[in-house]
Formats: C-alpha cells, sequence, structure tokens
C-alpha cells in the first residue's frame, strides 16, 4: 500500500492526543499530513517482535492491541492495552531495539507512520514534540499504577481498577459513555495483564457479578455501580492526565 496522508487515520491520533491536551489548528494540520500505510491484521498477530528494530510507529486504528514479554517456557506478561488512537511503539523513535513485542488482541487495522515522518514533524513543531513525550510519560504513569496493583492490591481490587482505568481512557476518545465500553479480552488476557491466573480471574468476576458492580455481555463491559467500583479500587484517575472524565 502507498504512503499517503490517510483523513481517518491522523483524525484518531489527533482525537487521542486531545484527550490529554488542547491541539492548535495549525498542530493539527501539522499531523494531517503525516503519511501512513495501513494494513488489516488477524486477531492475536504480533506487529512488531521483540529484538526488531522498526523504521515506524504503529498507530491502532480499529480493534485492541497489547504490548507483551514472553519468558522462555511461553508464559506471557501483558504489559499494556491498546485501543484506537494509540501510538504504542513510539518508544522505538528513540530506542531502536524492541526490548518487547506488540500485538494485536482482535481483528485490527492499524496505520504505520515513518519514524523519519515522526522526527520531521517534531522538528517543525516542537510543540508536537512534546505532546508525544507527554504521552509515553502518562504511559509510564500506567505502568507505575499495574506494578502497584501486583505488588499491594488484591486480585479483585486489581481487576476493580483495570476496569475504571479502560472505561476512562475509552471514554476520552469517545469510545465508551454511560458506563458501558467494549471489553474484547479474554480472561486469560486479563490473567496475564494482572499476574494472575484466569481460575482466579473468573472467581473474581463471579463475584463482581454478585455484588452487582458489573455485567459482561457480547464484549462489553456495563459498570453497574461506578461510585463503588471507584471504592473498592481506590482508584484515583490522575495519572491518566484525561482533558475528559467520567462524571
Amino acid at each position: 500500500m502507498p504512503l499517503a496522508p490517510n483523513p481517518r487515520a491522523t483524525a484518531l491520533l489527533i482525537r487521542k492526543l486531545e484527550s490529554i491536551a488542547a491541539l492548535t489548528d495549525e498542530q493539527r494540520q501539522a499531523i494531517e499530513s503525516l503519511p501512513v500505510r495501513t494494513y488489516n491484521l488477524a486477531a492475536r498477530q504480533d506487529i512488531v517482535r521483540d529484538g526488531d528494530k522498526p523504521s515506524h510507529c504503529c498507530l491502532v486504528l480499529e480493534g485492541w492491541a497489547c504490548r507483551y514479554k514472553l519468558l522462555g517456557d511461553g508464559r506471557r506478561q501483558i504489559l499494556s492495552f491498546h485501543i484506537p488512537g494509540d501510538l504504542p511503539d513510539l518508544q522505538s523513535l528513540h530506542i531502536h531495539t524492541m526490548d518487547h513485542s506488540l500485538g494485536t488482541l482482535t481483528k485490527a487495522t492499524v496505520a504505520f507512520i515513518p519514524h523519519d515522518s515522526l522526527r520531521n514533524l517534531t522538528l517543525r513543531h516542537p510543540s508536537i514534540g512534546a505532546l508525544l513525550w507527554r504521552d509515553t510519560l502518562i504511559d509510564a504513569g500506567i505502568f507505575r499504577a499495574w506494578m502497584i496493583g501486583m505488588g499491594r492490591r488484591s486480585a479483585f481490587e486489581q481487576v476493580a481498577h483495570i476496569f475504571c482505568e479502560l472505561y476512562l481512557k475509552l471514554q476520552a476518545v469517545g469510545l465508551a459513555e454511560h458506563c458501558r465500553c467494549p471489553l474484547p479480552l479474554t480472561q486469560i488476557d486479563l490473567a496475564d495483564a494482572l499476574g494472575l491466573t484466569s481460575v482466579h480471574i473468573n472467581r473474581v468476576l463471579r463475584e463482581m457479578r454478585s455484588r452487582t458492580l458489573i455485567t459482561l455481555h457480547d464484549h462489553t463491559l456495563a459498570i453497574e455501580a461506578w461510585d463503588e467500583l471507584l471504592r473498592v479500587a481506590e482508584f484515583d484517575p490522575t495519572y491518566l492526565h484525561l482533558e475528559h472524565r467520567a462524571a
């Protein structure tokens, strides 16, 4: 596929960046000029592998992706979940060898943006470079929140916390409302992200349903008691640094 500006792709990137900061018309126009190449991928397909030296960054257009690391015996640790508008391998602009993999969780459409184009964009518009740096710092905040969860929260609190996080991230880019959001994750995906077993995740989800905190149906999460879920998770959304938050 040829490299060319793609208004749909850059609109998603703009929407994501505007969830964490305001953009000027000049900044939007500069982002809209980025050349991209789009691909349709199957579920559970690698986008970039551990050890690769990519020459582009990946923008998620449709579907969900995750960063992950495999141990020698095949065990997987999911490091982050990614939704449309995310640039999950932005660090490859400056860290040239991947130290983890990026793959799809669902069927997905992704756009590849050449590193040279992103570097030129940040040189011409340092304020956009600062905003992309802000996005990577927010990623680091999410990593810290997950680390606290695995180190100090109970399994119930961890699941509650990640549900709050995912809902707010999706809401901020217009993919969730009224405490309803897509959740195309398996119990194994959640287990691999939270350092738990799928059996433990299953028990937690049953307890959440029995306490009327959530319902899960057809890959959709419905949060039935938002305030209570926040309380259980001790959830403070400050680390997401979102411009738009749930009421």
